[in-house]
């Protein structure tokens, strides 16, 4: 029974108690108790694997920590304010165009500016005060950040993506399709008209007015005239800050490296003082604390499943459900996908689980090259929006619950995966269905 399978239960439970509220990593460290007690593992070994696995985002982990801190020394100079209240003036009041800027903002930060949602803790609270005065819906603002870190990855190989298509390309290839990098956004531009119909839906739905409390006290003030905008030496050094930690980023290769440099340049320069280090740092964990142990908890929740063994047999499973049909085994394969990275809740890591599955199933029954890219990029795509373990819903959440009015699960991972994750099923199975 797929019901009882150690994976799909553990999911199931997950969600359940996610909805009910609970804390994601409690939530987390519950449905990893109950996968591995399904499968047969003794609770204590059941731990110990989750605890063991825990350091696979080790990395991840420290570089939202140190770039909260970097975020709140940016704010601290107020060159967050200057830039919230020059958008401001820039839309008029106008709420379509803040989330379609918010939009591009996020888009860019994974192509040609490959930040991902270290923007988020800079640039989202100082508008926190503009969009409550606007009464814009922040699921709206939620389901703009989701589409812009994630749609450009499945689509355009630059920054994020390029990473996405090579893991793509040398997953099928090991598993026995070989393809080459441009072979795989010719696909996924499928991937990407269901998010871009995710979003105009998303801008529907969610495009009536919410009262939020205005709290002057927890974000910038915006009501001043660009008159007494002052852009001082400390603004130029911020700028420089930013700068430096996109390049070292980008030469090394290491987030938490090019954090650090921007801090050490705000510091050097006294644009921020050496004994507010101490706030900063307690500021980046209250920024992106949570993020970083959620996605600790995260990685050691994917050892648990993986170790269960449940993802081969429910893949078994699911192989016995297709009956030769290509639009069961489309359907069958995107769902299955969906399974699998809601509980893992990041893409680039299931490329690898899902294409040794796919790529056989594929052959066997007639799927094309392209076919078979759609389907594992999609199925692995799914769990990004909507998985209260993704860096796509955790980011939105850390920015727009600045001022404690924006909850993680009803407000960033519901609408995000009702508005993104069924059309992606949807333009998934056709496109599967017609290449």
């Amino acid at each position: 029974m797929i019901l009882t399978n150690p994976v799909v239960l553990s999911v199931i439970v997950m969600t359940i108690l996610c909805l009910l509220r609970l804390n994601v990593i409690l939530s987390l460290i519950v449905s990893a108790i109950v996968g591995g007690l399904a499968a047969g593992m003794p609770i204590g070994d059941t731990m110990g694997v989750l605890i063991g696995g825990m350091g696979g985002n080790a990395e991840t982990a420290l570089s939202y920590i140190l770039l909260g801190a970097l975020a709140t020394a940016i704010a601290k100079t107020g060159a967050a304010d200057i830039l919230a209240l020059k958008i401001s003036k820039m839309i008029k009041g106008k709420r379509i165009i803040l989330l379609l800027v918010i939009s591009f903002v996020a888009c860019l930060s994974g192509t040609v500016i490959p930040v991902h949602i270290a923007f988020i803790p800079i640039l989202i609270p100082p508008l926190l005060l503009l969009m409550n005065k606007m009464k814009m819906d922040r699921r709206a603002a939620a389901s703009a950040l989701a589409f812009g870190l994630k749609a450009p990855y499945i689509t355009i190989p630059v920054g994020y993506g390029l990473i996405y298509h090579n893991i793509i390309r040398d997953q099928m290839g090991l598993s026995g399709m070989e393809i080459t990098t441009g072979m795989v956004w010719r696909s996924t531009w499928v991937a990407g008209l269901a998010m871009l119909t995710g979003l105009i839906i998303a801008l529907f739905v969610y495009r009536k007015p919410r009262e939020y409390k205005i709290i002057e006290s927890a974000e910038p003030e915006m009501a001043a005239s660009s008159d007494e905008v002052v852009v001082t030496g400390k603004h130029y050094v911020t700028l420089l800050a930013g700068v430096a930690a996109l390049v070292i980023q980008l030469k090394w290769g290491s987030m938490p490296l090019g954090a650090l440099g921007g801090l050490t340049i705000m510091l050097a320069s006294r644009a921020v003082k050496w004994s507010d280090v101490e706030e900063l740092m307690v500021g980046g964990i209250r920024f992106m604390g949570l993020i970083a142990f959620v996605m600790l908890v995260a990685s050691g929740y994917a050892a648990v499943m993986r170790e269960t063994g449940g993802v081969e047999s429910l893949v078994d499973a699911a192989a016995s459900m297709m009956a030769g049909s290509k639009f069961i085994a489309a359907t069958v394969m995107i769902l299955l996908g969906l399974v699998i990275t809601m509980g893992i809740g990041t893409s680039f890591g299931t490329v690898p689980i899902l294409a040794a599955i796919y790529v056989p199933l594929c052959i066997e029954l007639g799927f094309s090259p392209s076919a078979t890219i759609l389907l594992i990029a999609i199925a692995a795509a799914l769990g990004d929006a909507g998985s209260p373990a993704s860096d796509t819903t955790l980011g939105p959440t850390a920015g727009l619950n600045a001022d404690g009015q924006h909850d993680h699960i009803w407000d960033t991972c519901v609408p995000t995966f009702l508005c993104y994750n069924i059309p992606l099923v949807v333009f998934g199975i056709i496109g599967a269905m017609f290449f």
